[in-house]
């Protein structure tokens, strides 16, 4: 071969090479540039409040021309998934509740998940309201262009409408994704008295979140709906688009550049050590260091890490109890009464779906005697479903009042 085809095919070669390389490195230019462009800032902007009465009433129309049903009532299903209120007993004629609180459900999830603590605080003399954040209570593909923005921005409308119906303190509490969305209008208000976080996800334990705002661009489902499996359920969807995901994501950067600075109003925060969602050991971080105020309280169910040292306010109980079958506490399972006729002890809906193995999840439906836990938990000889109720429920609501102050 002569020299100059040697030559002519050592330039094609490096061509090549730098060819794909050029390709590569434009591909990270924009992904770092999506990636970027996909943060979340506070909520600056001029959010007016609306009547709740005017958007429980929108809402409620938009769910029920755009829910798909599932197998029960279709009444009862419009009431799961739209804004509810629960009005104290015992106030005079005229006159406003002394004290209100409102809730914000999270990732996938529906009103319906505050159906039990809605209950308990009313009884305590809040009113309490909660709120359908948009692309929920439908169907998951209406999650494919929701923006977080549009979540903030009920948040604040409703926050701030409360604080016009209460004479009193309001408080916020919120699970999960809702965790971060009411700690960004905490942080703005002081004017908010403290509050309920449950299961907060402030940072995900999953790895490469941080790719989900990028990835929604180009894969729209991380996981592609599956006919053989509950795409949703009377009360939550089973899988959402990429795009959730993503807009989880941001609330939870944003959430923990707020935690930079202190918040000194009383906090509960109730946390599981084997959710399979979240970062616990943050969670105990942050209450440890960020949630100053001596009155705050972390529930913590499991066996506390030795990282824990703040012991006065971290109150403890095992998340292993052989004689319900329980093998450990879930993300989910801490909203709920083990009397909740849907997810309680003997509740009609069973979460089978709690790992990947097909075989148990048949197992599960079709009748096997159960255990319960967290998702992905395999013990040899037992089938799991996912726990979804709190065995101490009534314990942690009474520690609740006392941190919100009655």
């Amino acid at each position: 071969m002569s020299q100059s085809k040697i030559s002519m095919n050592k330039r094609f070669r490096i061509g090549r090479v730098f060819g794909v390389f050029s390709a590569l490195a434009l591909a990270l230019v924009i992904l770092v540039g999506l990636i970027g462009c996909s943060g979340l800032n506070t909520t600056e902007q001029d959010i007016h409040s609306l009547a709740f009465n005017i958007y429980q009433q929108q809402t409620i129309s938009d769910v029920k021309a755009h829910r798909v049903f599932q197998q029960m009532a279709q009444e009862d299903e419009l009431i799961f998934n739209s804004p509810n209120e629960w009005t104290p007993k015992h106030i005079l004629e005229g006159s406003k509740p002394t004290k209100g609180i409102l809730l914000v459900h999270g990732l996938g999830d529906s009103p319906w998940s505050f159906s039990d603590l809605a209950v308990a605080l009313s009884e305590q003399g809040y009113l309490v309201r909660t709120v359908l954040l948009p692309g929920h209570g439908t169907s998951p593909d209406d999650m494919l262009d929701v923006s977080a923005e549009q979540w903030q921005e009920v948040v604040h409308q409703q926050a701030k409408q409360l604080e016009k119906d209460v004479s009193g303190k309001v408080y916020l509490g919120g699970f999960s994704t809702g965790a971060n969305l009411i700690l960004d209008y905490a942080y703005q208000h002081p004017s908010i008295a403290g509050l309920a976080l449950f299961s907060p996800g402030f940072k995900s334990s999953v790895p490469f979140q941080w790719i989900t705002p990028a990835l929604s661009k180009v894969k729209p489902w991380l996981i592609t709906p599956d006919s053989d499996v509950d795409v949703q359920t009377p009360v939550r969807y089973m899988t959402v688009p990429t795009n959730g995901f993503a807009q989880y994501y941001r609330t939870s950067v944003l959430a923990q550049k707020l935690l930079e600075k202190p918040y000194d109003k009383p906090v509960l925060i109730v946390a599981t050590e084997h959710d399979s969602v979240i970062d616990t050991p943050y969670l105990l971080q942050v209450f440890q260091h960020n949630f100053t105020n001596p009155n705050s309280r972390f529930i913590w169910y499991g066996k506390l890490p030795v990282e824990a040292s703040d012991t006065s306010r971290i109150l403890v109980r095992t998340d292993r109890i052989d004689a319900q079958r329980i093998s450990q506490f879930s993300h989910m399972g801490v909203l709920f009464s083990p009397d909740n006729p849907l997810y309680g002890s003997q509740g009609q809906l069973r979460i089978c779906l709690n790992n990947m193995n097909a075989e148990e999840r048949k197992a599960c439906e079709n009748g096997s005697p159960l255990w319960f836990s967290a998702w992905g938990y395999h013990e040899e000889g037992k089938v799991h479903a996912r726990l979804t109720y709190n065995p101490y429920f009534s314990w942690q609501n009474a520690v609740m009042f006392d941190v919100l102050g009655g």
